[in-house]
């Protein structure tokens, strides 16, 4: 079949554009055209569903997996099933419901699921009984919808930036240090030495411990976890109590350049710990427990 042939015959297949008049010069560009896109195509790179400034984006609720007894999993669908969320680690974003009065309730929420995850976004939110938004979030149904927008950027994450980072959180804090923790662990080329030291009321409020644990027993060498519970049940075999001076003293590495310590939590923790932040743009100074052991807001990062 000669050339001329079998760009008519190209032509006639709908699936493939080419020019309707076929002169000696769109023929060429017509076989150009035909190479390039079916030959070698161009693959377009994942759009992101959050891309900064002040939209709010409609997600549609795809499925809210129970966890504990106040605890669910929820996965929202991006704008497009190839999108990525757009965030890095450590961002957040911030999630809106309009009351049936009008009221706007606005929360921040972070995502457990990985950066880089398609088409769909991951959150782990516990239902407290005066939290109008989580109460907001426990009534959904599968293809409802939330707004939401962002990313919030806390903490621009880079491999190896420092040798080794101490993450102590509690009760829903875990968010954020967990995308930390996944982050580095993800990568075989970080090398971070990673020591979480995470405390709840009970076993059963140990947020997302199925990957925690899991990241652990497969990176031995790099991550070491410790559980602590106000209430523990027979048998528990971690800590009891609070995360007090005593054991910071003993595990952290000292205040250093090469170290770096992250929080996150209730009041309680931060006024114990590391003292409040200002607002969401003002670390403040450290203060509480970690001041006492010699740590300054150089040291110390407050989610």
């Amino acid at each position: 079949m000669s050339f001329a042939s079998r760009l008519t015959s190209t032509i006639s297949n709908p699936r493939v554009f080419l020019p309707l008049a076929v002169t000696a010069g769109s023929l060429g560009l017509a076989y150009q055209h035909y190479y390039f896109s079916t030959a070698n195509p161009i693959r377009n790179e994942s759009g992101k569903t959050f891309v900064g400034g002040d939209e709010w984006v409609d997600l549609k609720l795809k499925e809210a997996i129970k966890l504990s007894h106040n605890t669910k999993r929820y996965i929202f669908e991006l704008k497009d099933q190839d999108d990525v969320s757009g965030l890095i680690t450590a961002s957040c974003v911030m999630a809106k419901y309009v009351t049936p009065k009008g009221n706007n309730v606005i929360r921040p929420y972070t995502p457990v699921s990985d950066v880089n995850q398609k088409g769909t976004i991951e959150f782990v939110i516990k239902t407290y009984e005066n939290g109008k938004f989580s109460k907001h979030m426990a009534e959904l149904k599968p293809s409802d919808t939330v707004s939401f927008k962002g990313p919030i950027v806390k903490w621009k994450w880079e491999p190896n930036q420092y040798k080794a980072i101490h993450l102590i959180g509690g009760g829903t804090g875990i968010t954020p240090l967990y995308q930390l923790l996944h982050e580095i662990t993800k990568n075989p080329d970080d090398k971070t030495k990673v020591n979480l030291y995470y405390g709840n009321l009970t076993a059963d409020d140990i947020l997302i411990k199925d990957e925690l644990d899991k990241i652990a027993e497969t990176h031995k060498d790099q991550v070491k976890i410790e559980y602590f519970l106000d209430k523990p049940s027979d048998g528990w075999k971690g800590q009891t109590g609070y995360i007090s001076k005593e054991f910071l003293e003993k595990n952290l590495d000292g205040p250093s350049k090469d170290n770096k310590i992250f929080i996150c939590g209730p009041p309680g923790l931060y006024k114990a710990l590391s003292g409040m932040k200002n607002s969401p743009t003002d670390q403040g100074e450290v203060s509480g427990v970690l001041a006492e052991l010699g740590y300054n807001k150089e040291h110390v990062y407050k989610f």
